[in-house]
C-alpha cells in the first residue's frame, strides 16, 4: 500500500492542525495504521495507532489527551493544544494485521511508510 501524508503548517503554539493520510493500491487488506514523529536531531518516534476496525487506539503518553487518531478510507491526526516541542516531521504508517482490532507502537511492525509532512510549531 501506498501512503500519502498531508496536512503539516507552521502554527503557534496552543494551536490545532489535522494532519491526512491517504492510501492507495492494496487497500483491501486489514492495516493497523499509524502516525510517527521525527524532531530534527532525535530519532523517530510513535505518536499514535488505530486498528482496522476503528475501534481500539493507542497514543504516546506525550500526546495523550491533546491529539485524536481516527480514520474512514482516510486516516487523520487531530492534534490539539500544540506545544514548540511537537515540532516535527510527521510520518503516517501501515501494518497489515490479520486482528481486526491490533494497535501497536513498534515502528519495525509497519512495512509501508508515507513520505512525511512537517509540522512546526511556534512559541
Amino acid at each position: 500500500v501506498q501512503l500519502q501524508a498531508s496536512g503539516g503548517g507552521l502554527v503557534q503554539a496552543g494551536g490545532s492542525l489535522r494532519l491526512s493520510c491517504a492510501a492507495s493500491g492494496h487497500t483491501d487488506s486489514v492495516y493497523v495504521m499509524g502516525w510517527f514523529r521525527q524532531a530534527p536531531g532525535k530519532e523517530r518516534e510513535f505518536v499514535a495507532s488505530i486498528s482496522w476496525s476503528g475501534s481500539n487506539t493507542y497514543y504516546a503518553d506525550s500526546v495523550k489527551g491533546r491529539f485524536t487518531i481516527s480514520r474512514d478510507s482516510t486516516v487523520y491526526l487531530q492534534m490539539n493544544s500544540l506545544k514548540p516541542e511537537d515540532t516535527a516531521v510527521y510520518y503516517c504508517a501501515a501494518a497489515r494485521s490479520y486482528d481486526l482490532y491490533y494497535v501497536t507502537e513498534l515502528s519495525s511492525e509497519y512495512e509501508s511508510w508515507g513520505q512525511g509532512t512537517e509540522v512546526t510549531v511556534s512559541s
